[in-house]
């Protein structure tokens, strides 16, 4: 190996679990953000300094990762159930019982 680095030791700014900086602080952002209530989007550039959309990007991939699952299950476990409601109610979404013009269906 070419590296100065050994091959044992995690990447920069990251921790022996294998969560990042960034990854740990986003776990912790989305256990305190509702007890301070406002307004979430400006929350997150304010203490992440990420857009909203890079923010939730990173989020979805870090529910799925085993090392956010075994850091904090219980938050892991909540946003996975969270997520799958969304797409769950996207695939079945407000469309459904509707006719094509719009029109609710008699049922």
């Amino acid at each position: 190996m070419s590296s100065s680095q050994p091959a044992s030791s995690p990447p920069e700014g990251s921790a022996a679990g294998g969560l990042s900086d960034r990854d740990r602080a986003i776990l912790a952002f989305e256990a305190e953000w509702r007890r301070h209530g406002g307004a979430k989007e400006e929350a997150i550039r304010a203490r992440l300094g990420l857009t909203p959309a890079r923010y939730y990007q990173l989020l979805g991939r870090l529910i799925d990762a085993p090392e956010a699952i075994a850091a904090d299950p219980l938050l892991v476990g909540r946003l996975r159930r969270q997520r799958d409601a969304r797409l769950a109610a996207r695939r079945g979404g407000p469309e459904r019982g509707r006719a094509a013009g719009g029109a609710r269906l008699a049922g």
